[in-house]
């Protein structure tokens, strides 16, 4: 099953980071599985913003962010940056308007939620933190946070840090594939296969639905219940970014690679 893989795509926050910095380590996995010949691709929901800088600095072959709002790849050979977007200018800008309304709501609908830190690099969508960098909400004010965001017909997602809300119906899955027909001419559909999956939230929920191989990290634990669709493998030995280290030796194993 890895032996065959040709590719690795992860999430960012709770499943590469620990505690809310990206270890060595773990970033040392990411160049060790690039440079045994996997295609790495981050699929998080993180801003544009950060996109630019994870697809020109990061040893990965292109990110999807803003849960599948936008893909970004960096052609290092003409020096250029390639970017793929799920809506128009027109609709986004007029988007970014409507979500700075609906984002005011909440804060005074939930007392102790604030807008995502990260909010002025963002394109797409609207981030509500419950936990990044404000006490941690209770389980009820991050349903509460959903169901505000779904009444005004967005689509909503918790991470293990926001609840991410834009306009219209793409994920990550979606613009994961329309990445990969557009910039490396692979067919998902087709070999889905050789692709494997690592996250560790219910916004990874499409990938895990979708890949035969996937897989999440032990701090997936507080969400499986809630999910339709869990992870086919659980790395349960450890969480965040020590997760993935394990889920990248074992890659790298397979494939006869030194760890």
């Amino acid at each position: 099953m890895l032996a065959s893989l040709s590719g690795v795509l992860l999430d960012i926050d709770g499943t590469i980071t620990t505690a809310g910095r990206l270890g060595a380590a773990a970033y040392g996995a990411l160049e060790r599985l690039q440079r045994a010949g996997l295609l790495v691709i981050p699929v998080t929901g993180r801003p544009a913003g950060w996109c630019d800088l994870i697809a020109r600095f990061w040893p990965v072959d292109a990110v999807v962010g803003e849960n599948g709002a936008l893909y970004f790849r960096y052609d290092h050979g003409r020096r250029r940056m390639i970017r793929g977007f799920a809506r128009s200018d027109t609709q986004r800008a007029q988007d970014r308007e409507r979500l700075r309304a609906i984002g005011d709501e909440v804060l005074r609908a939930v007392p102790g939620a604030g807008i995502a830190a990260d909010q002025l690099y963002r394109d797409t969508d609207l981030a509500i933190d419950y936990c990044e960098d404000v006490p941690p909400l209770p389980p009820g004010d991050v349903e509460r946070i959903h169901a505000l965001l779904t009444s005004h017909g967005l689509t909503a997602k918790v991470s293990s840090i926001h609840v991410n809300a834009w306009f219209g119906t793409h994920d990550k899955l979606w613009m994961t594939r329309r990445l990969m027909t557009e910039q490396f001419g692979v067919d998902l559909d087709a070999e889905r296969e050789r692709y494997a999956f690592i996250g560790d939230s219910p916004n990874d929920e499409p990938m895990f639905a979708y890949f035969p191989n996937s897989f999440a990290v032990a701090n997936i634990a507080p969400f499986v219940d809630t999910l339709d669709h869990p992870p086919a493998h659980v790395i349960a030995e450890a969480e965040e970014g020590d997760g993935f280290v394990i889920f990248a030796e074992r890659v790298l194993a397979a494939r006869g690679a030194r760890p």
